[in-house]
């Protein structure tokens, strides 16, 4: 089971190397580590699970943030929607690509956070608006989605996870809130 404790943090080294495209069939190894990163994040966004295993709250978590430096990311958006029990978007995504994406841009009018970061980054990270990516299931048969808006900003930190990026490296460090004409803010 994947812990906060499993969890590495900014300063490790596994946190800024590219990390390597998977093969297919999966290993074992492989398939329990996709399974125990989704685990976790049902966890954490379970309040009781949560408290009890002492898990900060994530939607997204990339194999390199638990140190094995493999281009696998866990993904588990909540509906926005109130009424909706399904997820927004959700799963294990071996060797995901954006493979196109929007002119516009967006950022979270919070800022972004993560799970391997322990403090507070203020700024606007901005990321495009909508993208497609492409992405192998557990079984290797490959996948296209489009995702838009908040979904799709989660995706793009948990890809830039596997590409040795952090979230605050997006900020612009002479003025973190400065954002160019059309930006979409997302609450």
């Amino acid at each position: 089971m994947i812990t906060m404790d499993t969890i590495i943090r900014e300063g490790h080294p596994t946190l800024r190397e590219t990390a390597k495209e998977l093969t297919f069939p999966l290993s074992d190894q492989e398939k329990q580590l996709g399974k125990d990163m989704f685990e976790f994040l049902v966890n954490s966004q379970d309040p009781i699970k949560a408290e009890e295993l002492q898990l900060r709250g994530g939607v997204g978590l990339a194999a390199p943030q638990v140190n094995v430096s493999k281009r696998m990311i866990a993904v588990l958006v909540p509906s926005s929607d109130d009424e909706k029990e399904e997820p927004e978007f959700a799963g294990v995504l071996y060797n995901p690509k954006i493979v196109s994406h929007s002119v516009q841009d967006a950022c979270l009018g919070e800022g972004e956070g993560c799970l391997s970061v322990d403090r507070e980054v203020p700024g606007y990270v901005v990321r495009h608006a909508r993208i497609t990516i492409v992405y192998q299931d557990e079984a290797g048969v490959t996948h296209k989605v489009r995702l838009k808006n908040y979904p799709a900003i989660v995706v793009q930190h948990e890809i830039d996870h596997l590409n040795g990026v952090l979230f605050y490296d997006h900020i612009n460090p002479d003025s973190p809130f400065a954002l160019k004409e059309g930006v979409l803010i997302l609450d």
